[in-house]
C-alpha cells in the first residue's frame, strides 16, 4: 500500500486528505493517508473560540455561498443541514470617513446620493471610461489601478479600505491581477469596468431567459456563510471524517528529505515516515524550511511571499449600553482617517449565537502590513486603542464587559507585485519533482472556498501522479 503524507493540519491540508482517500478509493488506489500538524488541535487558522456566552472567531468568520466547491464539501460531510447564512442587513456595509459613517452604496442612484465620495471625486469615477489602458506586460498594484481607471478619493476611500479588510494589505504594492484577477480579466476584455458591468449585465438579463447564470462584473458575489456554532465547523467533521489515527497533532515536521525505497523520507521531532506523495499544505514561509533541504530553488521562491500580521481584538457589550444602531455588517476605514483600527465587524448582527440574549460582540482588526508594528502592542495597549476608536466612531464610551485579544504573527499571505511570477516559477520547478504538492491559501486565492479548491488541483494532481507510478 501507498502513503501519502500531508504536512499541515489546517483547512487546506484536512481536505486534501479527505479528498485523497475519497479519489484514491474511487480510482482503485491503494493509498493510506497520514496527516502531521503541529499544534495539539486541528483547524489552523479555523478556530470558533466559546466564552462567557460570545463566541469569538480567531480567524475567519465564513465563506461566501457563490462558489459550488465549499458547499459540495459540506454536503459529502453531511454537513449542510447546519450552515447559517448571515443576517441579510449584512449586507449594509460602512466606510468611516470625515468623522462619520457611510454605507457603501450599492447602486447608481446611492452612489450619487452618498456623501462618502466628493462630488469632484464622483465626477472622476464617471470618467472611468475614458481611463486609459493597463500598460501591457505590467503587473500592476492595486494603487496604480485605482488611480488610473477611479482617481486618488476612491482609491483612499474604497479599494485601500477594501485591500486592508481583505488582505491585511498595502494596495501600494499588492498585485491587481494575483488579489483580483477578476478585475483586471474585465479590463482587458472590455476596455473598462463600466463598459463590463453594463454589457454584462444585458448578457446576464438574456442569458437568465435562456435558464442560464452568468458572473457579473462585481464578482462571484454570494451570502457570507458559517455554522451556529462557527466555522470550526468544517475543520471538525473533516478531521472525524478521516477516520482514528488519519491526523497526528503535536507532530513537528523539520524536513522532507528523498527517500531510498520510495521518493520521500518525512522526518519531524519523533519519527521519520516514508511517502510515496507529500502534499505540503502548511503556510508558504513554513514550506520553504521544510523543503530546503530537497530543493533549495524552490525554498527560495516560498520564502519570497511576505505576510502581514494582525491583532484581533473581541469586545462584548450590553445592548443597551451600545447607542449607535448596529444594523449591518461593520465598517472599514481609510488609512487617511488616522485610527488605529482597519475596521470593526458586528459578529453578533452578522450571525446569530455570537452573544448571550441582550449582548453584542464587536470585532475590531489591527495592524496588517501598513502598521506591522502594532503586533508588538500589549493587551492592555490594544484595548485602549480599540476603545478609542469605538468611542469615537459609534459613541461607545464604556468599556466592555468582555475583552479577548487573538495575535497572528503571520496571518495572512500577501500577493505582492510579482506574485503570479513566483507561482509560475514554483510550477515549474516541482515539474521536475513529482511526487511533492504544494497547497493553501499562500498561492491562488486566500479565502476559504480558495482552500477548498487549491485541496482539489492538489489532489487530482497527487493521485494522478500515483497512477503513473
Amino acid at each position: 500500500m501507498r502513503r501519502a503524507v500531508v504536512i499541515g493540519g489546517g483547512v487546506s491540508g484536512l481536505a486534501s486528505a479527505f479528498y485523497l482517500q475519497r479519489k484514491a478509493q474511487a480510482e482503485g488506489v491503494e493509498l493510506e493517508v497520514k496527516v502531521l500538524e503541529k499544534e495539539e488541535r486541528p483547524g489552523g487558522k479555523i478556530w470558533s473560540i466559546k466564552d462567557q456566552g460570545y463566541l469569538c472567531e480567531w480567524g475567519p468568520n465564513g465563506f461566501l455561498d457563490s462558489k459550488p466547491q465549499t458547499l459540495d464539501l459540506c454536503a459529502e460531510l453531511g454537513i449542510s443541514q447546519q450552515l447559517l447564512r448571515s443576517n441579510d442587513n449584512a449586507r449594509k456595509r460602512y466606510i468611516f470617513s470625515n468623522g462619520m459613517l457611510h454605507r457603501l452604496p450599492e447602486n447608481g442612484a446611492s452612489f450619487f446620493a452618498s456623501k462618502l465620495i466628493s462630488w469632484p471625486g464622483k465626477i472622476r469615477l464617471a470618467m472611468e471610461p475614458f481611463a486609459p489602458s493597463s500598460p501591457a506586460g505590467v503587473d500592476e498594484t492595486l494603487a496604480a489601478f485605482g488611480r488610473r481607471r477611479l482617481g486618488n478619493e476612491a482609491l483612499q476611500k474604497l479599494i485601500s479600505p477594501m485591500v486592508s479588510g481583505i488582505f491585511a494589505g498595502d494596495p501600494e504594492t499588492m498585485s491587481l491581477k494575483s488579489c483580483f484577477p477578476r478585475i483586471a480579466e474585465l479590463e482587458s476584455e472590455y476596455g473598462g469596468l463600466v463598459k463590463a458591468m453594463v454589457l454584462l449585465a444585458r448578457k446576464k438579463r438574456r442569458e437568465r431567459a435562456e435558464g442560464k447564470v452568468v458572473s457579473s462584473a462585481s464578482g462571484p458575489g454570494g451570502i457570507l456563510t458559517s455554522f451556529r456554532e462557527g466555522i470550526q465547523e468544517v475543520p471538525e467533521s473533516l478531521a472525524a471524517s478521516l477516520g482514528a489515527g488519519v491526523v497526528a497533532t503535536g507532530q513537528s515536521v523539520l524536513a522532507v528529505n528523498q527517500g531510498k525505497s520510495v521518493p520521500f523520507r518525512v522526518q519531524t521531532d519523533t519519527e521519520e515516515l516514508d511517502a510515496d506523495l507529500v502534499v505540503v499544505a502548511a503556510p508558504s514561509f513554513a514550506a520553504a524550511g521544510l523543503l530546503r533541504s530537497v530543493r533549495g530553488d524552490i525554498a527560495d521562491i516560498l520564502e519570497e511571499i511576505p505576510y502581514a500580521s494582525m491583532t484581533i481584538a473581541c469586545f462584548g457589550y450590553e445592548k443597551e449600553r451600545i447607542g449607535h444602531n448596529l444594523d449591518g455588517f461593520g465598517y472599514l476605514i481609510p488609512k487617511a482617517e488616522g485610527m488605529s483600527t482597519l475596521g470593526t465587524l458586528w459578529d453578533s448582527s452578522i450571525f446569530e449565537n455570537r452573544a448571550p440574549e441582550g449582548h453584542v460582540l464587536l470585532r475590531s482588526m489591527l495592524g496588517g502590513a501598513c502598521f506591522p508594528e502594532y503586533i508588538e502592542l500589549s493587551d492592555d495597549e490594544v484595548v485602549a486603542r480599540v476603545e478609542k476608536d469605538l468611542g469615537t466612531i459609534i459613541g461607545v464610551k464604556e468599556s466592555p464587559e468582555f475583552v479577548r485579544v487573538f495575535r497572528h504573527e503571520k496571518a495572512i499571505p500577501q500577493y505582492t507585485v510579482g506574485h503570479g511570477t513566483r507561482v509560475k516559477a514554483l510550477e515549474e520547478s516541482l515539474c521536475s519533482f513529482p511526487g511533492l504538492v504544494l497547497t493553501g491559501n499562500s498561492y491562488r486565492g486566500i479565502s476559504l472556498n480558495d482552500c477548498i479548491a487549491s485541496a482539489v488541483r492538489a489532489v487530482d494532481e497527487g493521485i494522478a501522479y500515483l497512477k503513473k507510478r
